[in-house]
C-alpha cells in the first residue's frame, strides 16, 4: 500500500529552484510564484546522490503508483504526502483507429478523472508543505476538479473562478469536492487575470499554470512512468494536448533527469504539441519561428482543456518541441469529433476531445509524412470520455409491438 512505502520522515534531494529564462537560482523550502523574469521555476535535484540512493533494480520493485518516483520528487517530509490513490496509467493499443503501433496512455484512470491529478496533488503537497491556508486557481475544468479535491483532503481553502461555458459535470465536481467556484463571463486567462489581482492583494496563493514550481513535477511523473513502461527505452514520438502545457514540459524535464541518472540514454521522441485550429497560438508561434506566442484572439474549440490563449511556459513547449524534431499541430473541430468517435467505435476506448484531437494530430502526420506507421507513438487521452456529453444514438422498442427481433 502506498502509506506502507512512506512511513517517516523522506529524504529529498532538491538543491534548490532555477528561473527557466535566466538560470537565476531560488530557495526551495520558501513560498516561490514566477521568477522576477516572470517565468516559471523548475525544481532541481542532486540527481548524483538521488542515483546513489535509489537503483532501478530497487524502484522496479515497487508498486506502481505516482508516488514509487518519491526521490525525483519534491515533498519532504511524508505528513505531507497526500493521495487519492494516484496509479500508474494503462498504455491501450488502438489498431484500428489508430494503427498497430499506436497507443494510448488513458489518464482518465487517475483520481478526479484526468491528468491534472498528477500536477495538483503534488502542488498542493508542497502548498501544505510549505504553509499555504488559501488557494485560488482558474480552470477550463478537469485541474479546478482536481484541486477541489486534493485542498479539500489536504484542508486548504479553495476558490476556482471558471470560464460560464467550463463543461457542466466539471463545474459541479469542483463545488461537490469543497471548492467555492464562480463561473465568469471570459475565457481563461481572464479568470486568472482576476486570480492575480487577488493574490497581489494578499488574500490567496495563485495557483494558475506554471505560476508555482511543483506542477510541473507531477505531471513528468507521465515521462518517468512510459519510460517504466516500455523497458527504459522511449517512443518515437508523443502527441500531446496542449493547453498550458504543463505535462509536455513535464516529461521532457523527466527524460533529462533519468538520462542524468543513466537509466535512459540520448534518445528523444519527437513532442508533438497538439492544438485545436480555434485556438492555436503554440502552433502559430512555432510556424512563425518565435519563442513566444502572441494572445489567441477569439478562441473556441469543442476541446476545452486545450482552449488556453496564452500560456506563460510558452517559449518552454517550443524549446522541447524544437529540440526534440517535433512539431506543433493544429487540427480542425470535425477531425477532433470523428476520431474520438472512431476510437470508441473502433476500438472501444472512450476518449475526452483533447485525448480525440491527439489521434486527429497523429492522422495528419502519417499523412504528412512526419512520422512513419512503422513508427512507435504514444497519444495522451487527458481525460475520462465520460465527462463530457455523448451523442444519442439510442431506439426505441415497445414491449408491446415488437419488430421482428432479427431484423434490429
Amino acid at each position: 500500500m502506498l502509506t506502507a512505502n512512506l512511513v517517516g520522515e523522506r529524504r529529498t534531494f532538491v538543491t534548490h529552484l532555477e528561473c527557466s529564462l535566466t538560470g537565476e537560482r531560488y530557495e526551495a523550502d520558501k513560498l516561490q510564484g514566477l521568477s522576477a523574469a516572470g517565468r516559471p521555476l523548475l525544481v532541481r535535484y542532486d540527481l548524483e546522490a538521488a542515483g546513489g540512493a535509489l537503483r532501478r533494480e530497487a524502484l522496479e520493485a515497487r508498486p506502481t503508483d505516482l508516488w514509487r518516483w518519491r526521490e525525483l520528487l519534491p515533498v519532504r517530509r511524508t505528513e505531507n504526502i497526500i493521495s487519492l490513490g494516484e496509479i500508474e496509467t494503462p498504455l491501450i493499443p488502438i489498431p484500428r483507429s489508430g494503427g498497430t503501433n499506436v497507443l494510448v496512455k488513458d489518464e482518465g484512470r487517475l483520481p478526479t478523472g484526468s491528468f491534472k491529478a498528477r500536477g495538483l496533488v503534488m502542488a498542493v503537497a508542497m502548498a501544505k508543505e510549505l504553509g499555504v491556508k488559501r488557494i485560488a486557481m482558474p480552470t477550463n475544468g478537469n485541474a479546478g476538479a482536481a484541486l477541489a479535491a486534493y485542498a479539500t483532503r489536504a484542508g486548504i481553502e479553495t476558490l476556482v473562478l471558471c470560464p460560464s461555458d467550463t463543461p457542466e459535470v466539471n463545474v459541479r465536481e469542483i463545488a461537490a469536492q469543497g471548492a467555492r467556484v464562480y463561473r465568469v463571463n471570459g475565457l481563461i486567462d481572464e479568470c486568472g487575470a482576476i486570480v492575480g489581482i487577488g493574490a497581489a492583494e494578499g488574500l490567496w496563493f495563485d495557483f494558475s499554470t506554471l505560476k508555482e514550481p511543483y506542477r510541473i513535477e507531477g505531471k513528468k511523473t507521465m515521462g518517468l512512468e512510459l519510460a517504466a513502461q516500455l523497458g527504459w527505452r522511449l517512443p518515437k514520438a508523443i502527441f500531446y494536448p496542449t493547453g498550458g502545457g504543463t505535462g509536455l514540459i513535464g516529461m521532457w524535464k523527466a527524460f533529462d533527469e533519468l538520462e542524468q541518472l543513466g537509466w535512459i540514454g540520448s534518445e528523444r521522441p519527437k513532442m508533438f504539441a497538439v492544438q485545436a485550429s480555434g485556438c492555436a497560438p503554440i502552433v502559430k508561434a512555432f510556424e512563425d519561428g518565435v519563442e513566444h506566442a502572441e494572445r489567441w484572439e477569439n478562441a473556441h474549440t469543442v476541446a476545452a482543456g486545450i482552449r488556453v490563449p496564452k500560456a506563460v511556459g510558452d517559449f518552454l513547449i517550443l524549446r522541447a518541441v524544437r529540440e526534440s524534431g517535433g512539431a506543433a499541430l493544429a487540427v480542425e473541430e470535425d477531425d477532433i469529433v470523428r476520431a474520438t468517435a472512431d476510437s470508441a467505435a473502433m476500438d472501444g476506448l472512450l476518449l475526452c476531445p483533447e485525448g480525440g484531437a491527439t489521434l486527429a494530430a497523429y492522422r495528419n502526420a502519417l499523412e504528412a509524412g512526419l512520422v512513419s506507421a512503422t513508427d512507435d507513438v504514444v497519444l495522451f487521452n487527458c481525460a475520462t470520455g465520460l465527462k463530457y456529453p455523448l451523442e444519442d444514438r439510442s431506439a426505441v422498442l415497445d414491449k408491446n409491438a415488437l419488430p421482428d427481433l432479427a431484423e434490429l
